[in-house]
């Protein structure tokens, strides 16, 4: 489980990374990334959430999968700015999949994605 500060939990928050956010996407999983771009938030901690579709499979499968991602996850929080929020869309091709697969193609995301939102914030 991630810490409760560290969860993203409303709908609204969801959305607002989502719609905000840049999108990086993969075989197995689609990451929107979205910084706090005023540094107000900049004292809280970075904060993530899962999507996981029933087009993925049953509820076991889904579980299973976020149950994969969520130490994954958790791991890498620390290593992004302060006032970052991180959606994780789960994609039916992580059916199955390997730990360590789904690790690399998550840091390959989140590095993308960090680019991403400088460059976009920069310019």
């Amino acid at each position: 489980m991630l810490p409760a500060d560290s969860r993203l939990h409303t709908p609204a928050e969801f959305s607002a990374v989502v719609r905000g956010g840049v999108r990086v996407g993969g075989r197995r999983l689609v990451v929107h990334l979205r910084r706090d771009p005023a540094g107000a938030g900049a004292t809280s901690r970075a904060r993530a959430g899962f999507v996981v579709s029933s087009k993925v499979g049953n509820a076991v499968v889904r579980h299973r999968l976020t149950r994969q991602l969520r130490p994954l996850l958790r791991e890498r929080l620390g290593g992004l700015p302060a006032g970052t929020d991180v959606v994780v869309r789960v994609l039916p091709d992580a059916v199955g999949a390997a730990s360590h697969d789904l690790a690399v193609d998550l840091d390959d995301a989140l590095a993308r994605g960090g680019r991403r939102w400088d460059r976009r914030v920069s310019g």
